[in-house]
């Protein structure tokens, strides 16, 4: 039933159903509620108003919360790009001098260096008898 066709407080299909030859105007004790009941009424609003803004606080906060996380993640972010450069820069540094120091070296240059030797095996070591 689209609403308005609807009976005034009618929800869906829990209402009855409005004759179509009345007008749809509210009933008369519809519009004028006890004093109770608006009294009720401004409760119901007040708490609902409070519950509202406890809502959005909270909403608020993770937010916040959030967005700290986020600028916290980015600045450790930018201290471990910096250190990746560093580490980077220190890799090739000691790779080229690793390149120059091969040329000249006399261990790996001397043909003796590449008759293997026997060394104790280091996991044996460990182990218990």
């Amino acid at each position: 039933m689209p609403p308005a066709d609807r009976p005034w407080g009618a929800r869906g299909s829990q209402g009855a159903q409005r004759d179509p030859a009345k007008p749809a105007v509210p009933p008369l004790g519809f519009a004028s509620q006890s004093p109770e009941d608006d009294d009720r009424k401004v409760r119901r609003r007040e708490k609902n108003r409070v519950a509202a803004q406890r809502s959005r606080k909270k909403q608020t906060q993770k937010a916040d919360k959030l967005h700290e996380e986020y600028e916290c993640l980015e600045q450790e972010n930018t201290v471990l790009r910096r250190e990746i450069g560093k580490l980077t820069a220190e890799l090739q540094q000691l790779s080229e001098a690793l390149k120059e120091h091969e040329k000249m070296c006399p261990l790996l240059l001397c043909p003796m260096n590449f008759v293997p030797v026997p060394r104790p095996d280091p996991v044996a070591g460990c182990l218990p008898r």
